[in-house]
């Protein structure tokens, strides 16, 4: 049934119209929002969390709904355990409601395939949602028997949901730190001729396994992967703002001494390295601390 719904997924084009409209007026918002659209995108993205926000928020409805299911079930009447039911049914819709902004904070920044099965979870997810709400709605009115029914329902579609969530991150690495399996020389390894090395341009080395973003500026060599954690992007391609380096797939902004994170969608600072030219090469060593 799994490989079903994947096979389905790769053929439902016409989720691709929707996305672009979508991705779009995110977009534009963005743009029009400025700095402040950008601190809110950051809390979102889990960027202040130094873990993406969306997988840590989903425990809430998921949690609470399994309980109340759960309680449905074996609550045989009991008007406590119903209260119990019906408050985790509403906790459950609250807590979606943070899920689903932190899930498109996320979304925004996908691309094909991992945006059309991003798409389709974030649909089932909105389902869901709408199935244990009016369930609440229900049970409030005195209507339990159709509210435990309509709650039922929707966590059929959460489990769903929760599959293509787990394809995102398991399969296809949505938001997987890419620098997670870079170790980096520990010893000071020759990386880039210093004579390729031009003031104010970045440029791509290599240590060993590891590509490295070198960058002189102001007399001072910095070096950082040159891969973007967050999908990896070439932060040598991209946008050198002040102190800071902009990445040119998804504007994750990273200061050049520090690695820490200006801006996100990226949540992990990616692996610095100390610097120093020996016999007309830049050699670099990682920082480890």
């Amino acid at each position: 049934m799994l490989q079903s719904m994947e096979r389905l997924l790769d053929r439902m084009s016409f989720l691709e119209p929707l996305a672009d409209v979508l991705q779009k007026i995110f977009g534009d918002a963005l743009s029009r929002g400025g700095e402040p659209a950008k601190a809110v995108k950051d809390l979102l993205n889990g960027v202040w969390f130094e873990h993406p926000l969306h997988p840590a928020l989903t425990d809430v409805p998921i949690g609470a709904w399994t309980s109340a299911v759960f309680l449905d079930l074996v609550g045989c009447g009991d008007r406590r355990v119903a209260r119990a039911s019906d408050a985790l049914v509403g906790l459950g819709c609250i807590g979606a409601v943070g899920a689903a902004l932190s899930g498109a904070a996320d979304w925004q920044d996908t691309y094909g395939k991992e945006r059309r099965t991003g798409l389709a979870h974030a649909l089932l997810n909105s389902t869901a949602l709408g199935l244990f709400a009016t369930s609440f709605v229900l049970r409030k009115a005195g209507s339990r028997a159709a509210g435990v029914t309509c709650s039922l329902a929707g966590y059929a579609v959460t489990l769903g949901a929760a599959y293509l969530g787990g394809d995102l991150i398991f399969r296809m690495g949505t938001q997987v730190n890419r620098n997670a399996w870079t170790e980096g020389p520990e010893e000071w390894t020759a990386a880039l001729p210093e004579a390729d090395l031009e003031e104010g341009k970045p440029c791509r080395g290599k240590a060993g396994d590891a590509a490295v973003l070198l960058l002189r500026q102001n007399g001072r060599i910095y070096a950082m992967s040159a891969v973007c954690p967050h999908a990896g992007g070439p932060l040598d391609e991209g946008t050198i703002e002040g102190n800071t380096v902009i990445c040119p797939w998804h504007a994750s902004q990273f200061e050049l001494a520090s690695g820490s994170i200006v801006h996100g969608p990226a949540t992990v600072s990616p692996p610095l390295y100390e610097t120093r030219v020996q016999n007309g090469q830049v050699e670099v060593r990682r920082i480890t601390d």
